[in-house]
This record gives structure tokens, sequence and C-alpha cells, in this order.
């Protein structure tokens, strides 16, 4: 086999798969290095599978408060072995399609573990590190080996689990504990605690959500415990001890909490370990790759793109930015990703989504008296006749000078699918007064934002 290519790509996730399949149309010959399985975090131990808990620790709930719609289900019995089952199903089904993609675009697939052997050469061996049994030679390469989950220096922390080790559980334990108060700590607290798993969550600060606008992230707060998560804040773990699922959490306040199971969702790093980037002189930055506007990395035909670099870690930016430098390289297209206005969702329970500056944000660029703040808050119809859940929040942040929708935020059901939409509006510079004029649906949530006063 030639091992000559226009462009090898290290990591199949989603930046590089987009960029590979991108680059191949253009007419380049590419090939792509993946040690693990190809789709990338998102596909395999990320976005995907997490929203299929989601909807599956929605069931029960949607199941008990059928009786009040006249429906009165016969049973309701939770098998968290069948739904991650199922999950890890259709994972594989994914895993295949993503393969097949590659075939189809004639993008060269090479399983192993890849690293630099020089700035033009990259060595391929089926464990980190050992033996290669490919060489690759690459005109230019694209780094999107994406990033791993971070564990805390703490006692014990080998018994903890991290998000990935969550897709590969047999079940989910009667107990949990949840140490952080990023949006995966939050999505997972309520996925546990929606297929019946007691779950208490250790933040160490005093609020969920850091870098969301505060208000949401209260009302978040707020719907986690109304449906059971029991947060303690300004609470760490200090030890995790005793056997696979017989363990005791030691906390910083001296409460011992017994569970069946630790997930430790304390943030993600850059998985820069084993590319030798030395070998190719590629400079890192507090561990991460820094690029330019171009995604090129300080050697000019090195380029890295979606988590390594660490700006905006979400899937949709690495796709973008992926195809972004394929068009611009490849395809006599040059393009730069506007990384300034980036829609955002966290399917926590309740669902939260936002686009633009927060109401923090914005004051502190504009002054408090340069921001105006419209909302509105209460629940939804779909609670009516059950009457309980959490309410929800829509929040307008405006400039005051223009009337121009600085941001647009949302707490609530299917907050992510009406934000998305809401993106495109704010993106376009619209003003309060164009949404006054958009004529509502109704009835609806989403027509709370283009009748607030």
């Amino acid at each position: 086999m030639d091992q000559s290519f226009d462009l090898v790509v290290l990591g199949a996730g989603s930046g590089g798969l987009a960029a590979a399949k991108r680059a191949a149309r253009h007419g380049a010959r590419v090939a792509i290095v993946e040690g693990d399985r190809v789709g990338g975090t998102c596909v395999i131990r990320g976005c995907v599978p997490k929203k299929l808990l989601v909807y599956g620790s929605q069931m029960a709930e949607q199941m008990e408060e059928a009786s009040s719609y006249g429906v009165h289900p016969s049973e309701v019995r939770i098998d968290s072995a069948q739904l991650l089952a199922n999950v890890r199903a259709e994972v594989d089904r994914l895993n295949a399609m993503h393969i097949e993609f590659l075939a189809k675009a004639g993008v060269t697939l090479i399983q192993g573990w890849g690293r630099f052997e020089d700035d033009h050469h990259i060595l391929v061996s089926t464990d980190p590190g050992g033996d290669p049994q490919h060489r690759l030679q690459a005109e230019r390469v694209l780094i999107g080996v994406g990033g791993r989950p971070q564990r805390p220096d703490i006692q014990g922390v080998e018994l903890g689990w991290v998000s990935d080790d969550m897709f590969l559980l047999e079940r989910f334990p009667e107990r949990m504990v949840v140490v952080g108060a990023g949006f995966i700590a939050c999505e997972f607290a309520g996925i546990l605690s929606g297929l019946g798993v007691e779950v208490t969550q250790l933040v160490r600060r005093e609020h969920l959500l850091r870098g969301f606008d505060a208000e949401l992230a209260g009302v978040v707060q707020e719907g986690m415990a109304e449906k059971g998560v029991n947060l303690q804040f300004t609470t760490s773990p200090e030890s995790i001890e005793g056997t696979p699922g017989d363990l005791v959490v030691r906390t910083d306040r001296g409460d011992r909490i017994a569970c069946g199971g630790v997930l430790l969702a304390t943030g993600r790093r850059p998985f820069l370990k084993g590319l030798n980037l030395d070998a190719a002189g590629v400079s890192t930055q507090e561990n991460r790759i820094p690029v330019d506007a171009d995604q090129r990395t300080n050697v000019s035909h090195v380029f890295a793109v979606g988590d390594v670099t660490d700006r905006i870690c979400l899937t949709p930016v690495a796709i973008d930015e992926g195809r972004a430098f394929a068009d611009s390289i490849f395809g006599d297209r040059p393009r730069q990703v506007d990384h300034e206005l980036v829609a955002s969702a966290v399917f926590s329970q309740p669902e939260l989504a936002t686009v633009g500056l927060s109401e923090e944000n914005a004051i502190s660029q504009y002054g408090a008296d340069g921001v105006v703040i419209h909302r509105a808050r209460f629940r939804s119809m779909a609670q009516a006749l059950p009457k309980r859940g959490p309410r929800c929040l829509l929040k307008l942040v405006i400039e005051a000078e223009t009337e121009r929708v600085l941001g647009c935020h949302m707490v609530g059901e299917h907050a992510a699918e009406i934000i998305q939409m809401a993106a495109i509006a704010v993106g376009m510079g619209a003003t309060k007064a164009d949404f006054d004029r958009t004529m509502a649906l109704h009835p609806t949530v989403s027509e709370e934002f283009v009748t607030m006063g």
C-alpha cells in the first residue's frame, strides 16, 4: 500500500472525520488514523449515547404522568441493563456507519495509534507507543484527537468512574455520588435520578454550571432538586474507599456517603499524550495546541481542530473547523470559522439552551444601564394536567441603545430545539422589535420569546 498522502488526519472524531471526507471530496489523498472506535467522543461515549440515556430516563416520569391524560400503564419497571445494552447496540451501528462513510469518500482508514516521527512522517502502532506497523508520509497533518476526562487528585480515585465508563456499565447501581458542577455532572445526575438511582451530587462551589447565565443555572438547580437530586454545595470528596459496588465517599465536611458507584465529572483536557509533538516541533500551551484562525499550528503544514485546541469544545464547532480547513487548503475556498456566536445546550433535567451573551457578560461589556432584560417564567401547558414539574424560563438580553438582541436563553422542555432556531435571528442582528413583530405560534412555549412586554 502506498503510504504517501496529501493529508494524514490523527483522530477519527467529529472534526477529523469532517475534514477527511471534505478533503477527499476536493481530490486529496487522505488517510485517517484512529486507535479507538471511529466516531470520536460524540458518537461513541458522549453526545449521542448520553442523549439516548436522557430520553430513557424521562420515560418513567412520562408514564407516571400518563394517568392525568387518561392513560393507565399496567406496569412501570426500569431496567437500566436493557437500556444500556440498547444504547451500545446503537453506538455499534453508528460506528459501522462512519467507517462505511469513510470508505465511500475514498479515505483510507488506518487502525492504530499515531505519533509524529518528524513533521512530515507519522508512525502508527497497535498499542500507544508500541512498535510501528505503518510509516505514513504526509504533505499536511491535521490533529483532531479530542480530549479525555480528568480525575481529581484524591485517595482512591481509581475506584471512581469517568463519563466514558458510564456507557460500559452492565447496569446502574441503586445509589451514586456524582462529583462536579458542569454540564456532564448535571446531565448524568438527571439521567440517573430519572432511572430511579438515588443521586448525591457534590459541588465544590456554591452554584452549578459556571460560565452559563446565573439565573438560568439557578432554574436548572431548582428543577434538579425538585426531581430528587441531593445537591451538596461547597463540598468536595477527599477520598473514595471500599470495593467496587460497595463504596464510601468521605467529604471535606466530614460526611461519609455510602454508594454503589462514583462518577467523577470534573472536567476534560486535550489528549496530547503519545503524539510526540516535540518531534514535529509543534508547540503546546497549557496542555493544548494553540492555532490561528486558519487552524494552523506554529508548524505551517500541521493543523489542529476540535477539543485539542481547547477553545470551544463542542461537536458542531469541531465539524465546522474541519470543513473550513479542508475547503481552505484543498478546495480553493478559503474561509474561517466564526467562534463569536455559538449556541450551546445542557441536556440536564430541566434542559438549558443559550446563544449570545449572558446577563452577566452583557452588563460587563455594556454596563448595567446599557442592558435591558426581558423574561417570562411559567409552567408549560404540558404540565397543566399533571400539575407538577419545573417552570420554564425564557430570557432575552437586549442592548438598550440599539435594542439588538445580545442573548437568547431558555430553561425548559425542547429548549435546545427552540434556541437552535433563535440563534439564526441573533446571528443576523435581530432587534427586540424584530422579535415583537413576529407572529406567535399558539399555544407553544417558544411564543413567549415574541410576546414579552
